[in-house]
């Protein structure tokens, strides 16, 4: 992911010879997917080869009209990201767009030096990784698990960040755009003193940045061995979850059985009664940390559109402030009572 725009130079309908003299040379977009992925995304997200390149320009055209100081890359694959996780809509993945930038450039917490270098620690605790096999759907399974976190090793936005570069270069492949990802979950050892850093304010960020700030189709988020407290989390993180999204949150506790209805023994490790040998990190960490190229640009450094609103990008609905000092207040009753 890298280069910024120039709308003046990149629009095509610009129209004159010599404004597409100065066109710069972009990528050419080849199309990676399977007959059955073509397919697939045709279906589900009114993907139609014949327009695909008319639909990428017309985005960029959008772009380039509205936004022609948003910096953002407008290659043909990039723009492609946007207009898959919105189903081919021009609109939502214009906001979509705007909203992936306005989130990296409001959190400089998180979006500052992004890279995965910078990210090794949380990589080497194993709090982050991805399982080896895609499931039956083709998607990609994410798995998170917070007692590998000591607190007073470094905050929690190094996590963050750390679960931020996976779905980067996971969003890479044309294959997990169209599929998107399953995420599980591993709650086991989750103390009353960890669960309160996970506060309405970051769950509010982070929340807005899954939903509605990042190309990515979350099909399931699987939770296991978590703990009484977790109904503490989940109250926190509910209120800002779109019902869609609530409803692809499956617990289940301390049964296996349960978990392998939703991700098959097969491509799970021996930790969760799986039989794909042990979990191991160090194939994903070093492939991530080969990507250091991949996030060399960094948007936190580029100014907010003049006409953006960067409060109004990160959560859709009526979350503001007041209500995130109306939650903490109630979260930490909860989490109390949850212990």
């Amino acid at each position: 992911m890298s280069g910024e725009s120039d709308c003046t130079r990149t629009s095509p309908s610009a129209g004159s010879p010599s404004d597409n003299e100065l066109l710069p040379d972009r990528p050419k977009y080849v199309c990676t997917l399977s007959p059955d992925l073509v397919t697939k995304a045709r279906e589900e997200l009114q993907e139609k080869p014949e327009w695909r390149l008319r639909d990428v320009q017309a985005l960029r055209d959008m772009v380039c009209k509205d936004y022609p100081s948003l910096g953002t890359c407008l290659d043909d694959a990039f723009l492609l990201r946007f207009l898959r996780a919105r189903k081919f809509d021009y609109d939502r993945a214009l906001q979509l767009l705007v909203n992936y930038h306005t989130c990296r450039r409001t959190w400089p917490e998180v979006f500052s030096n992004l890279k995965p270098s910078a990210i090794k620690p949380v990589l080497e605790s194993g709090f982050v990784t991805v399982l080896p096999h895609r499931d039956p759907q083709g998607r990609h399974v994410v798995c998170i698990r917070p007692d590998r976190w000591t607190p007073s090793n470094y905050p929690i936005t190094e996590n963050i960040r750390a679960i931020y570069l996976t779905l980067e270069k996971l969003i890479q492949s044309e294959e997990t755009q169209v599929n998107g990802i399953v995420i599980l979950a591993d709650y086991k050892g989750v103390s009353l003193s960890k669960a309160s850093h996970f506060g309405p304010f970051v769950a509010k960020k982070v929340i807005g940045i899954l939903q509605d700030g990042f190309p990515i189709r979350i099909k399931a988020v699987n939770i296991i061995n978590e703990p009484r407290i977790f109904k503490g989390i989940f109250a926190i993180i509910k209120p800002f979850l779109k019902e869609k999204i609530a409803n692809r949150f499956f617990l289940h506790g301390c049964d296996l059985n349960s978990l392998h209805q939703n991700i098959p023994p097969v491509i799970l490790p021996e930790e969760y009664g799986g039989t794909a040998g042990k979990l191991d990190i160090t194939a994903w960490n070093e492939l991530l940390l080969a990507s250091e190229e991949d996030f060399l640009h960094d948007f936190s450094e580029l100014v907010l559109p003049c006409d953006s609103s960067p409060h109004d990008l990160l959560v859709s609905g009526d979350a503001d402030d007041k209500q995130c000092d109306d939650s903490l207040r109630g979260m930490k009753a909860q989490l109390y009572y949850c212990y």
